[in-house]
C-alpha cells in the first residue's frame, strides 16, 4: 500500500529515504492520537531521511475502527490519506459515539468525494488492505497500537509510551549509521 503524505504530515518520506519506520496505528485510539507528537519529532530530526509508513491495527474493543482503517484507505486512494489519518485522529471520542457519519463529515471537510468514500465502505473496497496490515501486525507481534517498526525491531506503545521517541531514535541512528 503507497500512502503519498502531505508536505505537513508526520510522513513526508523523500524517494530515497534512508530508514522506514513503520507506525502501526488504529484511529479510534487515543494513544496513537498522542503518537503524533513523537511522528512529528522524528520528521523534523530525520527530514527526508525518514519513511514513516501507516500500517492499520484496528482493535476489537474500538467499534468504528475498522471502517476508520477502510475510509483512510479510500482518502488515500483520494489524495487526502493523511489529513484524514490526523483529522480522524483529532476526534477519536468523537468516532467512538457517531462512527460513520463522522468518517463522511470529516471528509466533507477536506474536500473529499464523501460519496464515494460511503460506497467504499459499502462495497468494501479496502478491507483486503486493512486485513492485509491486520494479520502481518499480528504475525510480527503487535498486540496493541500505537506499535513501531524499525527494521526488525518492534517496539510496543500500546501500554506506556515514555521513553519511545528516543528508543526509536537510537534504532534509526543505528540504521542510518549502518
Amino acid at each position: 500500500m503507497d500512502h503519498s503524505p502531505s508536505p505537513d504530515s508526520p510522513s513526508s518520506p523523500g524517494p530515497d529515504a534512508a530508514v522506514r519506520l513503520e507506525w502501526w496505528c488504529e484511529l479510534q485510539c487515543p494513544d496513537c492520537t498522542a503518537s503524533l507528537r513523537d511522528l512529528r519529532a522524528l520528521r523534523d530530526a530525520y527530514g527526508e531521511r525518514l519513511e514513516i509508513v501507516l500500517r492499520h491495527f484496528p482493535l476489537e474493543k474500538h467499534q468504528h475502527a475498522f471502517a476508520a482503517a477502510q475510509a483512510a484507505e479510500e482518502a488515500f486512494a483520494q489524495g487526502k490519506g493523511w489529513e484524514f489519518v490526523e483529522a480522524v485522529l483529532g476526534r477519536t471520542a468523537e468516532l467512538g459515539r457517531r462512527g460513520e457519519k463522522l468518517l463522511l463529515e470529516v471528509a466533507g471537510e477536506l474536500g473529499m468525494d464523501a460519496e464515494e468514500l460511503d460506497t467504499a465502505l459499502i462495497d468494501g473496497r479496502h478491507i483486503l488492505a486493512v486485513d492485509a496490515d491486520h494479520a502481518e501486525g499480528k504475525a510480527i507481534g503487535v498486540k496493541g497500537t500505537p506499535s513501531y517498526v524499525v527494521g526488525s525491531t518492534l517496539l510496543d506503545g500500546s501500554k506506556d509510551q515514555s521513553g519511545l521517541r528516543e528508543r526509536i531514535a537510537g534504532l534509526l541512528d543505528g540504521r542510518l549509521a549502518g
